[in-house]
């Protein structure tokens, strides 16, 4: 059944939103203003599948991408820029009204840069034996193949044609693969996951891959398989091996970015404790000026957090250290030595570790947030605990869809 719907608004995960007798409804890739045909997707009474836009919005404007619409990764193409930058912080203005938090919020600082240093393909046997490589749809098990995605920074060039000779070596796919893929200063990172264990003739495969291509490491399941050059990324003065699989922001100018604010709200501290430091993109930077102590529960990310540090002349001290802050926060007294509190978590958040800063007498937290609604929580511990949120700026390195990052100052 084809339903009439017009577009009220846009929602937290960039679908448009219709206002019906059975309440609201979500419809992909469509504008407020607009009117649109939708049918039902089976299973979700609250969801349609856009069919047509019968009266466009003004401010529609097209897609740079030919795969938009089909494609999964991009919520926003469609929209006029300063319209998806209004709703984009206003995301961050609606957490953090619905946690009560009265706060200024900055506005939304555009880190794209030159696009996405990594993404993950996915690579399934498709019809007629042929193995296919893309993304997912739209919150779909369906896959999308592709040649080219325009989101991807240039140091990912080659990533794509890579997926497809791996996946092609491994096939018959008898289950799915993820192709994880990094941009690194000596080349292409790729960790393979759901392969199972490789054979001998496998492996020297893909041996023959990576010296053929401009790819710097291939490991299965974090495993080494064939090694050109060590994956390096620069992170301030520091070089940083990366360990297989790792965490990195999206894009290095959104890193780069989150790092110019934390060193900004850190102002003239001598001290600083970076929880849920990851390989260091804070701590190794704050080194260049300040004494820093950096926790994470990913061994492999502390070890390549200290070898760095270690290797780059003129950092201050930094102390790395492994403990998982979910379990086992550091508690208030411990953190009585520090001039700042750095904090970085993963999307939920960091509630157990905020409780213990809001005990504790730090005069200086910064937050650091990818998800607006666990940051709004634990902004909410540190203000019932004394503290006063200064500053709030929201961050988009996840251009075109509804992730957006957050760093924010609290103060005594």
């Amino acid at each position: 059944m084809v339903d009439r719907l017009v577009i009220s608004d846009i929602g937290h995960r960039g679908d448009g939103i219709a206002q019906t007798p059975g309440g609201p409804v979500f419809v992909p890739y469509t504008l407020p203003g607009e009117t649109v045909d939708a049918d039902a997707v089976q299973g979700h009474p609250d969801r349609r599948h856009l069919l047509r836009v019968v009266a466009p919005s003004p401010d529609r404007v097209d897609p740079f991408c030919p795969h938009f619409g089909v494609c999964g990764g991009c919520a926003i193409q469609h929209w006029a820029e300063p319209h998806y930058r209004d709703w984009k912080r206003n995301l961050v203005v609606e957490a953090l009204s619905h946690a009560k938090i009265n706060a200024t919020v900055g506005d939304l600082i555009d880190a794209h840069g030159e696009g996405r240093r990594r993404a993950v393909l996915h690579a399934r046997q498709g019809t007629k034996q042929i193995v296919e490589v893309g993304f997912s749809a739209l919150r779909a098990h369906t896959l999308v193949p592709i040649d080219r995605c325009p989101v991807l920074a240039p140091g990912l060039a080659g990533a794509i044609d890579a997926a497809w000779a791996i996946a092609d070596v491994l096939g018959p796919l008898k289950k799915p693969l993820d192709i994880h893929v990094t941009a690194t200063l000596n080349g292409l990172d790729i960790d393979v996951r759901g392969s199972g264990p490789l054979d001998q003739a496998h492996a020297l495969a893909l041996t023959r891959i990576a010296a053929s291509r401009r790819i710097a490491r291939i490991t299965r399941h974090g495993e080494m398989v064939a090694q050109v050059a060590p994956p390096i990324v620069r992170m301030g003065k520091a070089q940083v091996t990366l360990p297989p699989g790792p965490f990195l922001q999206a894009t290095a100018l959104g890193e780069e970015t989150l790092a110019k604010l934390v060193s900004e709200h850190a102002g003239h501290a001598r001290t600083a404790l970076d929880l849920f430091c990851g390989l260091g993109p804070f701590s190794l930077r704050l080194a260049e000026r300040i004494r820093v102590t950096a926790i994470d529960s990913d061994q492999a990310a502390i070890d390549a957090l200290s070898r760095a540090a270690q290797a780059t002349p003129g950092l201050r001290q930094v102390t790395a250290l492994k403990r998982d802050l979910f379990t086992l926060p550091m508690p208030a007294l411990d953190l009585a030595g520090f001039d700042t509190v750095i904090f970085d978590p993963p999307r939920q958040g960091a509630e157990a570790q905020a409780r213990e800063i809001a005990k504790s007498k730090v005069k200086s937290v910064v937050a650091v947030s990818c998800n607006a609604a666990t940051f709004a929580r634990d902004a909410a511990i540190l203000i019932a605990g004394g503290y006063r949120l200064k500053r709030v700026t929201p961050v988009d390195q996840f251009k075109h869809t509804a992730h957006v990052e957050i760093v924010a100052q609290f103060v005594r």
